[in-house]
């Protein structure tokens, strides 16, 4: 039967940036090779940073210059995508046999995306998700991604797709993936609200799937040297939440709250078939005479040359 372990590792990008959150991923190889996971879901935005409370200096019709500048530096602490980090990313999946499924900030041309990306042991990078959709004033700092960046990915773990923090509210987006045939749904995530584990127990239910969410965790504002006006004191930034769900809405492991650790359950992709016996929502479910999804995969470079 093909039973595997699945992980999701609660951290939290570092104030020294890229090359020192890096360093905290690769100190959990032994963890990882300890608890056996197949397969290690990360947060959204770990390398490169999620810069909850930062305003980039911007006004409705204006942008002021401390806001360009915090940008610049927003932008020097994004990574390539092949870079030295995916490099090193790669390793790590090498040594601990571990899919790995994490979110970046990607530096392309003057663009950031907030992007997920996929590693395998044996391949490395194996392949990328930039998110369709960046929430409210995430739009200020990030481009978005198109139909060509929806990979669902054969692995031993089963069919593996990233869906990245709100993201995971869009019932097209679901459906496409569900169509792919995902099996196990990866969701990294910044979102501690009690709703984002709403929303997981849904997806796993809905998708007949498993799901393996993980979340940032971060200390309070103070702690952390930032100034947030409002912040409640000793409130944590990101208070974490990561979870791993099983396809019929059951939590397997998690919530883990106010801490970093590594949470990890044990999963048998069989069990799919059996919890959609009676619920295929892309199969015996659907109504194609009624509702039709079109997906437009191409990607949309903005300038092309013939």
């Amino acid at each position: 039967m093909p039973q595997s372990i699945v992980a999701a590792l609660q951290i939290g990008s570092l104030p020294g940036g890229k090359a020192e959150t890096l360093e905290q991923i690769l100190s959990y190889e032994s963890a990882i090779i300890d608890s056996g996971a197949q397969l290690v879901v990360m947060p959204e935005a770990l390398l490169g940073g999620y810069p909850k409370g930062e305003g980039f200096g911007t006004q409705l019709g204006y942008r002021l210059a401390e806001g360009r500048e915090a940008f610049a530096r927003y932008f020097a602490n994004a990574i390539e995508v092949p870079g030295v980090e995916t490099q090193a990313l790669a390793g790590l999946s090498a040594r601990t046999g571990a899919n790995l499924v994490l979110g970046v900030i990607e530096r392309s041309g003057s663009t950031l995306y907030c992007t997920a990306l996929y590693f395998d042991p044996q391949q490395g990078l194996l392949g990328k998700h930039r998110k369709l959709m960046p929430t409210g004033t995430e739009r200020l700092i990030w481009g978005q991604g198109d139909g060509s960046t929806l990979p669902v990915l054969d692995t031993p773990v089963g069919r593996l797709g990233a869906v990245i923090c709100w993201e995971n509210m869009m019932p097209l987006l679901r459906t496409a993936m569900y169509a792919k045939g995902v099996e196990v749904w990866c969701a990294p995530t910044v979102d501690e609200r009690e709703m984002w584990q709403v929303s997981m127990r849904h997806i796993a239910h809905e998708g007949r799937c498993f799901v393996v969410s993980a979340c940032q965790v971060q200390d309070s504002p103070q702690a952390l040297g930032l100034e947030i006006a409002n912040w409640p004191a000793e409130r944590p930034l990101i208070a974490g939440g990561s979870v791993i769900v099983g396809p019929m809405g059951d939590v397997l492991a998690g919530p883990l709250v106010g801490r970093a650790g590594l949470i990890s359950a044990s999963i048998d992709t069989d069990d799919l078939v059996r919890a959609r016996y009676d619920y295929d929502v892309v199969g015996h479910y659907a109504r194609p005479d009624v509702f039709e999804l079109s997906v437009d995969q191409r990607a949309k470079p903005g300038v092309r040359f013939t």
